[in-house]
């Protein structure tokens, strides 16, 4: 089991930047790929970014190519998405989720049953 609690969501401009971090407790949190994903009012959740366990491969949504990066830190046991550029168009609730996955590669993990464990989300709201 892994607790993930999410934070550093906020009203920004848009052109601004915003750092999520969501911090882990339980579990092993190095074994684990861990992903991003948003969901906007009425509509389904979408994946943003996702990381491998040991933080050498990343895959991006075509949306934030280019403007938004993953990271993570095993000794603090943090995943965090750096977003820069900001558009109105992202706005939404901001979720981190979690899977053990050894895979040193992430392949695919681009849909939310891809992951096992989830947060509470953090609002993002980005005025125009």
């Amino acid at each position: 089991q892994v607790q993930l609690v999410e934070s550093g969501g906020g009203l920004v401009q848009a052109g601004g930047s915003l750092r999520l971090s969501c911090a882990a407790s339980r579990g092993t949190f190095s074994s684990t790929r861990m992903g991003w994903f948003l969901q906007a009012p009425g509509k389904e959740r979408e994946f943003v970014a996702a990381i491998s366990w040991s933080g050498n491969s990343t895959n991006y949504a075509e949306s934030v190519k280019g403007r938004f990066t993953i990271s993570r830190d095993n000794a603090k046991n943090t995943v965090y998405l750096q977003m820069n550029s900001l558009k109105p168009d992202d706005t939404a609730v901001y979720y981190c989720a979690a899977k053990y996955d050894w895979q040193t590669v992430v392949v695919g993990a681009t849909t939310p049953n891809a992951y096992d464990f989830w947060g509470q989300g953090t609002q993002v709201t980005v005025s125009s």
